[in-house]
């Protein structure tokens, strides 16, 4: 394994998520019809404040990646393979699944304003399902292989294995911040080949990509003019 970027150390992450718990405890408070200057009355929807801020801060945990999760390349011979770890998917569907089961306690065992229960649950449950979970099952078998011979790729529907003798050109395309979002083969039988990261979800390794290619396939380096676009 190579790893591209470490995650957030323990210190750093139980100070992020107590702040983040404390404050969706804090906040919560309306949902369970206690007022905000009755301090007295907040001991009826304790418990429920907890449950809601351990929700929102395992959503957190899904959405907020660098916090749990290190993003590793696969060592091969001669390359390295990028892709989404099946396993991180796997562990954020598992955090992802408590959370249904807190707000269904939280409904169930106290009484809670139905208005903002509903905001507090769309809270908890759509970014985690928007940001990562349908685009990893999307991906879920998507990959980049990039070695000294060969690049291959997956990208859904889309495939293909390229022997490096059979490419005469390579184009890295950047997007208005210089970031590669996608690479351009031009094979010897004049076939274009677009291989789209962002649309692998290949985001984080986009600088280890692009420092590889820089590397390995120096010679077969064009501009983008040279090779042209893709019909």
């Amino acid at each position: 394994m190579k790893e591209i970027r470490k995650s957030y150390s323990a210190e750093s992450n139980i100070l992020l998520l107590s702040y983040i718990f404390l404050t969706a405890c804090f906040f919560s408070y309306q949902m369970f019809g206690v007022s905000f200057r009755d301090l007295t009355e907040w001991h009826k929807a304790y418990l429920g404040m907890v449950l809601t801020g351990l929700a929102v801060s395992i959503m957190v945990l899904i959405v907020w990646e660098e916090m749990l999760f290190p993003v590793k390349a696969h060592k091969v011979k001669g390359g390295l393979i990028f892709r989404n770890h099946q396993t991180k998917l796997l562990t954020q569907l598992l955090l992802y699944a408590i959370i249904p089961v807190l707000l269904a306690i939280i409904y169930f065992e106290f009484k809670v304003d139905t208005f903002h229960f509903v905001i507090w649950v769309i809270v908890c449950m759509v970014p985690p399902i928007v940001e990562k979970i349908v685009s990893g099952l999307n991906n879920f078998n998507d990959y980049l292989k990039l070695t000294s011979t060969q690049i291959e790729y997956k990208n859904n529907e889309k495939e293909g294995c390229f022997d490096i003798i059979n490419i005469q050109g390579i184009a890295i395309l950047n997007d208005k911040d210089g970031i590669t979002k996608i690479i351009q083969l031009l094979l010897k039988n004049n076939e274009t080949v677009l291989i789209d990261l962002h649309e692998m979800e290949l985001d984080a390794y986009y600088e280890s990509i692009d420092n590889f290619i820089m590397v390995k396939y120096k010679t077969l380096l064009k501009d983008f003019n040279s090779i042209g676009r893709a019909n």
